[in-house]
């Protein structure tokens, strides 16, 4: 069996098993680490005859880099009590067994490229918009990591202030994509959260044109094959289509695949795994841990 912990910034999902039959999973509000990981141990301990590895896809900034001193810590977060806090170790240090580690939004690549929407693909790219943005990018079928790893969320994308005047809610950036369209950046806008604008609603049109913005800078640098959506915002049905139609409006013509020009339905997919895709990405994490072990 392998264990699998998504450890995000409101919600740790803990799991055990080899795939999407059989796993058995816990939910852990995120609180302190201590109060969130004693129980999150305890659920793994009781597995502790089976359990192979760990994989852990976690909210951010990590240290991925293995030669590092802080290999498998949070970093630079914000979130009180995690900043430089080393989760990996800690996991490896209580269960004895080896740990693999990860983004959160790179898990959730990994799950759907396993069980979901990328499977068969060598290049593509998964993002997520909920509380947050982040993006994973698989490339040749290996994920990118680079430097430290991309922050996708955080890129700067145009804000035209006189269609948008609000300010954006990024602490760092302000009107970063994620500051523009995140799901608190709509609920602040517009005073309601995503699945609450009616249909014609001019807040779906203009995320629709935020998230357009992003994808069309990863179509021509990346090139993926098929982008991969979603997060509590996707959730609103009326987004897909708008964003499909904002990105090919964005794109003029220049860059020639029929995929994005004549199946655009197509390219850009809703992820299939939808809140599970995380932990079940934490899975290949592990069972790529327990392969080097």
């Amino acid at each position: 069996m392998l264990g699998a912990i998504e450890a995000g910034g409101t919600k740790f999902i803990c799991g055990v098993g080899t795939g999407p039959a059989d796993l058995e999973t816990l939910q852990i509000p995120t609180s302190a680490p201590a109060a969130t990981l004693e129980p999150a141990m305890e659920f793994f301990r009781r597995f502790r005859q089976e359990l192979r590895a760990v994989g852990i896809a976690s909210f951010g900034p990590v240290d991925l880099h293995p030669e590092s001193r802080t290999y498998g810590y949070i970093t630079s977060t914000p979130k009180p009590g995690w900043r430089n806090f080393d989760l990996a170790g800690l996991v490896r240090k209580e269960l004895a067994v080896p740990v693999g580690f990860d983004t959160d939004v790179n898990g959730a690549a990994l799950g759907e490229a396993r069980w979901g929407a990328a499977q068969g693909l060598s290049d593509f790219l998964y993002l997520t918009v909920g509380t947050g943005i982040g993006g994973g990018a698989v490339v040749q079928g290996r994920l990118v990591h680079g430097l430290v790893h991309p922050e996708m969320g955080h890129i700067r994308i145009p804000h035209d202030f006189a269609r948008d005047p609000f300010p954006g809610c990024c602490p760092f950036h302000g009107d970063c994509l994620e500051g523009l369209a995140c799901g608190p950046a709509i609920q602040a806008r517009w005073g309601r959260n995503a699945s609450e604008l009616p249909p014609d609603h001019p807040g779906l049109v203009l995320e629709a044109r935020y998230l357009a913005l992003g994808l069309a800078n990863w179509v021509c640098t990346l090139s993926p094959q098929r982008i991969v959506l979603g997060g509590g915002v996707m959730q609103q049905r009326e987004l897909l289509p708008l964003i499909r139609h904002e990105l090919v409006d964005l794109l003029n013509g220049y860059i020639q695949a029929g995929e994005i020009t004549d199946g655009a339905e197509r390219y850009i997919a809703p992820a299939i795994l939808g809140s599970r895709a995380g932990v079940l990405g934490a899975l290949v994490l592990a069972e790529a841990a327990a392969a080097q072990a």
